[in-house]
């Protein structure tokens, strides 16, 4: 680098992660061998957000500018052989969206330093990405506490002469959930006819829309619980759970070029019959109260709604729809659980940073071969090729290996070592756990 030894950009504590409205304040050092005229030394703060209709792609068809403010911190002088420390401070918008990087889009934030040198000389410039968290508070979804409820009928002809009919419905315990905290479902399957169904597939889905003339559309399945079939003539129920990982929150303020959405699809492979439940995921959890507690019977599924050591409060279906979902009547029958799926879809392991879970319970999560590091910023910030994660002391983001950020299959995970409990394993600890507290 000739007589520019060092020209490095830090922020103040290390800090990487801010909040719309905040400071962003740090320092320029420079370290040369030999003095070095210049015209100008400028610091620049900027966000924005890019995207394009190719993947990985950097130039962007379209872009949106969040806000973009230059420093001059020096101006027109020499700078002596040794060690020199600008300091700067700006500040971010309040109406700035958070961070999000996808294979057809990012919004970037960054501040960039540059020297300028007289005529025919070298100018020097170097750059510092930052990430921008603006919390979404389910608590401000309308109607976010309520159960989401979706049913289709379908008709269907086998052997070619004969027909039957087939009602799915599921539903979701809440609309709002935040990484961390475990999606209740619970389906019912009256199939009215002489032909088994094919399995019952439950599964998290992100839709990510990027808005270029053409609108691209990036469909990921993040979660998967399967279950059996349904025999022919009978009605059955299925409960499950699905853990949610990481991931960036729904919607992203601010930002009119990218939309995050979320929703839990419910399907038969056979006959063709799907229902879809739009959900929300966000930073701040959901509000239970007040506590509801539901009594047990021999034909009911019992559960207390207390928040539990972690800080998730589990919920129950209401009342009065347990004769419909939990009961099931003479007729009735429970689909067991064939497998759960939360992977990449290459098959291989994913790691995970501890700082990934946006505002979920420390405890909830966690692989036991990493500790967590209680400095590191609670923060999920990518759908696409990387996910930050952060270190004592080294203020730049270290990505994984992973283009996905999902916790890896449970067979290979060191915690925890079985599947989420089902529903009904859920009730009959919560149960004991009440009967021996009386």
């Amino acid at each position: 680098m000739g007589k520019l030894q060092e020209f490095d950009i830090t922020f103040a504590n290390n800090k990487v992660v801010y909040s719309p409205g905040e400071s962003i304040g740090g320092a320029v050092k420079i370290r040369i061998s030999n003095s070095l005229q210049y015209k100008a030394i400028k610091v620049t703060c900027q966000g924005s957000c890019g995207i394009s209709n190719k993947v990985n792609d950097t130039s962007w068809t379209i872009e949106e500018q969040y806000f973009n403010s230059t420093l001059s911190v020096a101006d027109k002088g020499t700078l002596a052989a040794g060690e020199h420390n600008f300091p700067f401070q700006f500040l971010i918008p309040a109406a700035a969206p958070t961070s999000f990087e996808g294979p057809f889009g990012k919004i970037i934030y960054r501040v960039k330093a540059a020297i300028d040198t007289p005529r025919f000389a070298k100018d020097y410039k170097a750059q510092r990405p930052f990430y921008l968290l603006n919390l979404l508070n389910l608590n401000d979804v309308p109607d976010i506490d309520h159960l989401s409820y979706a049913v289709t009928t379908k008709k269907f002809n086998y052997l070619l002469v004969k027909s039957g009919t087939l009602m799915l419905k599921a539903r979701s315990d809440l609309r709002g959930y935040i990484p961390g905290q475990v999606i209740k479902l619970a389906a019912e399957i009256h199939n009215k006819s002489g032909k088994d169904t094919g399995c019952v597939l439950a599964s998290l889905i992100q839709k990510v829309t990027y808005k270029t003339k053409r609108h691209v559309f990036d469909l990921r399945t993040i979660a998967e619980v399967e279950g059996a079939g349904v025999k022919a003539g009978k009605h059955a129920e299925w409960r499950e759970q699905i853990i949610v990982p990481p991931l960036p929150q729904s919607a992203l303020t601010g930002c009119s070029l990218i939309d995050v959405d979320y929703f839990i699809q419910v399907a038969l492979k056979s006959p063709d019959a799907v229902v879809t439940l739009p959900i929300y995921i966000g930073n701040i959890a959901v509000n239970l109260s007040p506590i509801r507690t539901v009594p047990s019977s021999p034909d009911h599924c019992g559960v207390a709604d207390e928040p539990d050591a972690a800080g998730v409060t589990p919920s129950a279906p209401p009342v009065e729809d347990d004769e419909e979902l939990c009961a099931g009547g003479a007729a009735s029958e429970e689909i067991p659980t064939k497998s759960h799926s939360q992977q990449d879809p290459s098959g291989q392991p994913v790691t995970m940073s501890p700082s990934a879970f946006s505002h979920a319970p420390s405890s909830a999560l966690l692989p036991s071969r990493r500790q967590p590091n209680a400095s590191a910023p609670l923060f999920c910030v990518s759908t696409g090729a990387t996910i930050p994660f952060f270190t004592d002391g080294d203020p730049t983001p270290v990505p994984t290996s992973s283009s996905l950020i999902l916790p890896p299959e449970y067979s290979s995970w060191d915690y925890p070592h079985e599947p989420p409990p089902t529903y009904e394993e859920s009730c009959s600890s919560t149960n004991f756990s009440l009967t021996s507290g009386q």
